[in-house]
């Protein structure tokens, strides 16, 4: 189970505190079992720090305070603060990772909707996307439905998510895209055949947790030539 832990304290002397932390960064690299931390000051008490900082479990937070390299910097810590700083110690019981679980349900929706005003739900009216197969950008929920119903007309399709990344307003996806091609796409009548492709996704989320704009890259070119849409090259 992940552990988090928050330290609280009071303290005016904030940079050295932040010089502090960047220097336990650089003295435990290779041996902390820390995997995220995030400093936060009081709005309406600029002396008010909270650090949350998680672990994998609680025993890899313990083993994380055993480091001399640790011992040190709190001795340093409490030093700076204006009062002996109080820890808490929290079992996460709950991690709802709300942008991932968006894009994740995106993919769903090109699948398995009857049609896609689901995604009104996930993504802006203004959305943009950028996709180095197309000649112009996407520009707008309703040019995204169609470029969808496009490839939902010609393929029967599913999306296995493999990876998922998020950072700030950036959640990454890694996919792999199996379909049937039974229908007419881009001018390609049915052929029948089984294809798949990989691809990487990169969705930007704006203040209403829905997603603003898209880079999508994967191998459209090698699937035309696997639908016999592309001549062979001489060499």
């Amino acid at each position: 189970m992940t552990f988090v832990q928050l330290i609280d304290c009071k303290t005016s002397r904030f940079e050295e505190m932040d010089q502090l932390m960047d220097r336990w960064v650089e003295q435990t690299k290779g041996k902390r079992t820390a995997t995220h931390a995030v400093v936060g000051r009081d709005r309406s008490d600029a002396s008010h720090v909270v650090e949350i900082v998680e672990f994998p479990s609680y025993e890899e937070a313990m083993r994380n305070s055993q480091l001399p390299e640790t011992d040190r910097i709190f001795r340093d810590m409490v030093a700076l603060c204006e009062e002996v700083p109080t820890f808490t110690d929290l079992d996460v019981v709950r991690d709802a990772q709300l942008n991932t679980d968006t894009a994740r349900r995106f993919f769903e929706v090109a699948v398995t909707s009857d049609d896609l005003s689901p995604l009104t739900g996930l993504v802006e009216e203004h959305y943009h996307g950028h996709d180095p197969a197309n000649e112009q950008d996407v520009l707008g929920l309703d040019h995204l439905r169609r470029d969808l119903d496009e490839w939902r007309g010609g393929f029967d399709f599913t999306f296995r998510v493999e990876d998922q990344i998020a950072e700030g307003d950036r959640v990454c996806t890694r996919w792999n895209w199996k379909a049937v091609h039974r229908a007419d796409f881009l001018g390609i009548p049915a052929t029948g055949k089984d294809v798949s492709m990989t691809g990487t996704t990169i969705f930007r989320f704006g203040d209403s947790g829905k997603i603003v704009e898209g880079w999508w890259e994967y191998d459209r070119l090698g699937l035309m030539a696997r639908l016999g849409a592309l001549e062979p090259t001489e060499l």
